[in-house]
C-alpha cells in the first residue's frame, strides 16, 4: 500500500493505490538481463573470439557511460515520476463528497479525505467498499443493488436514500437520520492492452441539509398556495391561446368546477366567459416586449350555465416578436351588494355590466368622430376594424363604414351635435366585407357625464346582414311566385286555345283521306300543336301545376335505366360517371318528369363543356343532421336523397346565377334555346317537394343539387297495397276458374262509340266546349251542354239526373269544377265524373273531399283521348 505525501493545507488520501511505480520492476528486469549476460560469457569465455568480446564489452562500456551521463544531466530519469496531473489530483484528492474507486472484484483502488470522514474511516487499513458497508443497512441495499447492476452494464446512475442512523455514527456520536446521495459510474483502468480493467467510480455526499431546505421550500410553498387557492378574490393564469393552466379554490368555488378533475389546459379561457365578454378580453393587447393591465367588468359562466358579474383585473404579456403572451387575472365577485359609500361603485359596475352584456353594439364619439368608448358586441361585430389601443390612439369611428357611407355619418353627427332628436339611422356595409350589412343608430347626448365631458353621440349598431338575406328571399320568391302565376294563367288559357285546335284538326282529318291536298297541312297543324303544349307542360311545371303522376322510386335504378340515353345525348367527347350511395331510400315523384330533369341538366352540362369533359352524377343518403349543418336557406330539416350532378365547364356567373330558374331566361344564342328548361326542372323538383340548389366557380365548372325526401310509406298505402293484392288474387282463384281478360269485340280499344250513353260537357270555353260536343255526338253519345257550374246544375234538374257521366272544367266563373263536384254528390252520389284541365290533379283535389272519387283529363287532349277517357270511365 501507498501513501502520497499531502500538499501543503490539503489532506490526503486516505488511500492511494494507482500510483504504483514500475520503475522498480524495470531495473530488477534489467538485473536479470545482466546476470544472464555475465552467466553467459563465464560459461561460454572459451568458445568466444577475444576480439568480438571486447567488441561487445566496448559497446556496453559506451551505453553505460552515455546512460550515467544522460542521468546526471536530467535526460533520463531512474525513477520516472508519475504522469498524473498535479492539479487534478489536488482537487479529487480535497473533493467534498467521498469518492470511492474499485476494481471489478471490489477492491478499494482509491479513496480520498471526504470518503473516511462520511464513513467513519481514519486509517487506510480500515477502509471498505459501497458494497462492504452499504449493503448491510436495509434502507440502502436495494440503492446499492440497482447502481452496480447499471455500472456493470457500463451505465452510471444515481440514488438517494435516507439512513436512519447516519454512517460513522459510532464514531462520531449522533444518532440522528440523515440523506444520502450516492453516484457510480464506470471508468477506465488506463492501462493499454487486452487486458485493460473496469473500474468502478463512487461518489458519496451527506444532503441532510439540502433536503432539510427543500422541505422548508416546500413547506412555504404549500403555503402560499394554501394562501392563493382560499384568497378572498379569485385568480386564474392562462396561456398564450387561452388555455387555462392555473385557477384557485375560491374561482372553482364560484364557477362550480371541481378541482379534483381539472386538467390544466383542457379548459379555454372563452368556455368561462359569457356573451361579447371575450370580445372585452382579447382587446387587452400587451406592446412587444412589455406587459399591460387592464380593468374589465363582465361576466363569467358557472358550470350550471348562471351567470356570474365579476370584474377582471387582467394582466397580459407579450413576446418580442409582438405575439401574445400568458396573462395573470385576478377576478372580483360582484354578486355581493354593499352599502354606503360602495354604493356608488357598485352601481356603476351594474351599469358596466349591462353595457357589456346587451346584444346590441355601442359606441360613444365626440364631435370630431373619435371613438371615446365602446362595448363588448361592438369589438366583436367589428374586430378587426376596431381595438382598444385604436381607441386610446383617437380612433375614428368612420373606419368602420363603407367610404361612401361616411358622408352620411358626417351628417348625422353634426345633427347630433346640434342636439337634434329625430336622426335618420344609417345602413351601412362592414368596410372589409360587403356581405355583412349594419345599421347605425345616432343618438346626441343631452346631458354630459363628468367621465366623458367631450361626448357628443351615443351610437347603437345592429347587424342585418340575416334580414337583408331574407328580404332578398323574399322578394325572389314573390318575382317567382308571381312569373309562376303569371305564367300558369298564360298557359291555362294557352292549353284551350290548343285543346280548341286539336279538336278542330282531329274533326277535319276523319272527312279526309291521306291521299287529299290538305291531310299534310292538317298533320302539320297538329305536330306543331303538340309542339306548343310541351311548351304549355314547361310553363305549368315551373309554375308548379302541371299534371303529375308520382310513383314510388329508387333513384339507382332510374338513373342506371336512362343512362343509355344520356350517353347518346351528350356525344363522344363527354364522358359520365355514375357513384351510387348504398341503400338510397324511396322517394315519390313522377318518373317521365324527373327523366327530363336529369336529361335536362346533363344537356346543359354538355353544353358547357364544348372541348369534352366528365359529367358526374352521384346519390346518397342525407341524414337530417347533415342537413341542419349544411344551412341551405329555405331547406327543411329532414331524411333526403341527394342527386348531384357536376361538370367540369365554364361555370356561370353571379349575376346570371341569380336568374337561372326564371322563365324564357337563357344565355344561349337566338333559336337554340327557350328559356324554360331549368324553369321546368325548378317546378317539377318544387311539385315533388324536393329542392334544388345550383354551386358554380366561373372556369372550373357547375354542380346541381337535387334533394328530395324520403318516402315512409303510410299505413293508408299499406292498407291499399294489401287490398289491392287480396283483389288480385281473388279474381285470380274466383269458382275455382281463371276468369279470361278479353274484352268483347265491342269494348275493344278501338270501338269508342258512346251507345245510348248521356254526357253533360262542362265547359267555359266556348270554342274546346263546342270542339268537345261535335266529337262526342260523332261517336254516338248524346251530350248537353253547359258554360257554367251553376248552368250544369239547372241542365240536370232539367234533365231530371238522367246524365250518365260529367266531364268539366276545373276553372270556371261563379261556380268552379270542384265545387260543381261537391254540389252534385249531394242529390247524385254515384253519378261518375271526369275533370279536364291543364293543372295538376293536385292543384284542385285538395278542395275535395278526401273520399272523392272522379277520372282526370289533362289538356290539351285528342278526340281520340276525350272518347277513350268517357269510355273507360262509363266501363268502370
Amino acid at each position: 500500500m501507498t501513501e502520497t505525501t499531502p500538499a501543503a493545507g490539503n489532506p490526503a488520501a486516505l488511500v492511494d493505490r494507482s500510483a504504483k511505480s514500475r520503475s522498480v520492476s524495470r531495473l530488477v528486469f534489467l538485473a536479470l538481463v545482466m546476470i544472464g549476460a555475465s552467466i553467459v560469457f563465464f560459461l561460454f569465455k572459451d568458445r568466444l573470439n577475444n576480439e568480438l568480446m571486447l567488441g561487445i564489452l566496448g559497446v556496453l562500456a559506451v551505453v553505460g557511460i552515455f546512460f550515467l551521463v544522460s542521468t546526471v544531466i536530467g535526460f533520463v530519469d531512474i525513477m520516472p515520476k508519475t504522469t498524473a496531473d498535479p492539479l487534478a489530483r489536488a482537487f479529487i484528492d480535497t473533493h467534498p463528497e467521498g469518492t470511492l474507486v474499485t476494481d471489478e472484484k471490489g477492491r478499494v483502488i482509491y479513496a480520498n479525505h471526504a470518503y473516511g470522514q462520511l464513513t467513519g474511516f481514519s486509517s487506510a487499513a480500515d477502509v471498505q467498499s459501497i458494497e462492504a458497508i452499504l449493503s448491510r443497512h436495509r434502507e440502502s441495499a436495494e440503492a446499492v443493488y440497482r447502481l452496480t447492476n447499471a455500472m456493470r452494464d457500463g451505465n452510471a446512475g444515481q440514488e438517494e436514500f435516507r439512513m436512519s442512523q447516519p454512517l460513522g455514527a459510532a464514531q462520531h456520536g449522533t444518532e440522528a437520520g440523515h440523506w444520502y446521495r450516492l453516484r457510480g459510474r464506470p471508468v477506465a483502468s488506463g492501462d493499454k492492452g487486452a487486458k485493460a480493467a473496469t473500474l468502478m467510480a463512487w461518489q458519496l455526499s451527506d444532503i441532510s441539509h439540502e433536503r432539510t431546505e427543500q422541505e422548508l421550500v416546500f413547506k412555504e410553498l404549500q403555503n402560499a398556495i394554501n394562501y392563493l387557492d382560499h384568497a378572498p378574490v379569485g385568480f386564474f393564469s392562462a396561456g398564450r391561446d387561452g388555455e387555462i393552466v392555473y385557477l384557485n379554490a375560491t374561482l372553482a368555488d364560484w364557477l362550480g368546477i371541481d378541482l379534483t378533475s381539472f386538467l390544466p389546459g383542457k379548459v379555454m379561457l372563452r368556455d368561462l366567459v359569457a356573451g361579447a365578454g371575450m370580445a372585452l378580453v382579447e382587446s387587452v393587447q400587451a406592446e412587444p416586449g412589455l406587459n399591460r393591465t387592464a380593468q374589465l367588468d363582465l361576466d363569467l359562466l358557472k358550470s350550471n350555465g348562471q351567470s356570474l358579474p365579476v370584474r377582471l383585473v387582467h394582466r397580459v404579456s407579450a413576446t418580442r416578436d409582438g405575439s401574445p403572451g400568458e396573462s395573470r387575472t385576478i377576478v372580483i365577485s360582484r354578486e355581493e351588494g354593499g352599502t354606503g359609500v360602495h354604493d356608488a361603485a357598485s352601481a356603476e359596475m351594474r351599469f358596466t355590466r349591462f353595457f357589456n352584456n346587451t346584444p346590441m353594439a355601442i359606441a360613444s364619439v365626440d364631435g370630431d368622430g373619435k371613438i371615446l368608448r365602446t362595448n363588448g358586441p361592438f369589438l366583436q361585430m367589428f374586430n378587426g376594424l376596431v381595438t382598444r389601443d385604436d381607441m386610446e390612439r383617437g380612433s375614428l369611428f368612420e373606419t368602420v363604414l363603407r367610404e361612401d357611407d361616411r358622408k352620411g355619418f358626417q351628417d348625422a353627427l353634426r345633427q347630433a351635435a346640434d342636439k337634434q332628436g329625430d336622426i335618420s339611422p344609417i345602413d351601412s356595409r362592414r368596410a372589409d366585407n360587403e356581405e355583412r350589412h349594419f345599421r347605425f343608430y345616432v343618438n346626441a347626448v343631452i346631458e354630459h357625464s363628468e367621465e366623458a365631458p367631450e361626448e357628443t353621440a351615443i351610437i347603437y349598431a345592429v347587424e342585418t346582414t340575416e334580414q337583408k338575406a331574407l328580404e332578398a328571399q323574399m322578394a325572389q320568391t314573390q318575382k317567382m311566385n308571381a312569373v309562376g302565376t303569371l305564367a300558369g294563367g298564360i298557359a291555362h288559357d294557352f292549353n284551350n286555345v290548343l285543346t280548341a285546335i286539336l279538336l278542330s284538326a282531329d274533326h277535319l282529318l276523319m272527312s279526309l283521306r291521306p291521299a287529299d291536298s290538305s291531310f299534310a297541312d292538317l298533320i302539320e297543324i297538329k305536330r306543331n300543336a303538340n309542339r306548343a303544349a310541351v311548351l304549355v307542360r314547361q310553363l305549368l311545371a315551373f309554375s308548379r301545376k302541371q299534371t303529375m303522376r308520382p310513383t314510388v322510386l329508387s333513384m339507382t335504378d332510374v338513373i342506371g335505366d336512362l343512362r343509355m340515353l344520356v350517353d347518346r345525348l351528350i356525344g363522344t367527347n363527354v364522358k359520365l360517371e355514375l357513384e351510387f350511395g348504398r341503400d338510397l331510400w324511396p322517394v315519390k315523384t313522377d318518373l317521365g318528369q324527373f327523366e327530363q330533369v336529369l336529361i335536362n341538366l346533363a344537356v346543359n352540362a354538355r353544353d358547357a363543356m364544348p372541348e369534352g369533359g366528365t359529367i358526374t352524377v352521384r346519390t346518397r343518403n342525407v341524414e337530417p343532421e347533415e342537413v341542419a349543418e349544411l344551412n341551405y336557406r329555405g331547406m327543411e330539416v329532414g331524411e333526403y336523397v341527394l342527386i348531384e350532378l357536376a361538370d367540369q365547364g365554364t361555370g356561370i356567373a353571379p349575376d346570371v346565377m341569380e336568374k337561372i330558374f326564371e322563365p324564357f331566361f337563357t344565355t344561349k344564342d337566338v333559336g337554340k334555346g327557350t328559356g324554360l328548361g331549368l324553369s321546368m326542372v325548378y317546378g317539377i323538383v318544387k311539385q315533388s317537394g324536393g329542392y334544388i340548389y345550383p354551386e358554380s366557380e366561373v372556369g372550373k365548372g357547375t354542380t346541381f343539387r337535387i334533394f328530395l325526401p324520403r318516402h315512409l310509406e303510410d299505413e293508408a298505402e299499406k292498407a291499399a297495397a294489401v287490398a289491392e293484392a287480396e283483389a288480385a288474387a281473388g279474381r285470380a282463384t274466383a269458382e275455382g276458374a281463371p276468369v279470361s281478360t278479353a274484352k268483347p269485340a265491342s269494348d275493344g280499344p278501338e270501338d269508342l262509340t258512346g251507345g245510348s250513353a248521356v254526357v253533360l260537357l262542362v265547359e267555359d270555353e266556348e270554342a274546346v266546349r263546342r270542339g268537345g260536343k261535335r266529337m262526342l255526338e260523332a261517336r254516338g253519345y248524346e251530350v248537353h251542354e253547359a258554360g257554367t257550374g251553376v248552368e250544369a246544375l239547372e241542365v240536370l234538374a232539367e234533365l231530371e239526373g238522367k246524365v250518365d257521366i260529367v266531364v268539366s272544367d276545373v276553372v270556371m266563373p261563379e261556380m268552379d269544377g270542384p265545387t260543381l263536384l261537391t254540389e252534385l254528390r249531394k242529390d247524385y252520389p254515384d253519378m261518375k265524373f271526369i275533370f279536364v284541365s291543364g293543372y295538376a290533379e293536385d292543384a284542385f283535389a285538395k278542395n275535395l273531399p278526401a273520399d272523392a272519387k272522379f277520372g282526370f283529363l289533362a289538356k290539351p287532349f285528342s278526340l281520340k283521348q276525350l272518347a277513350t277517357a268517357v269510355r273507360e270511365m262509363l266501363d268502370a
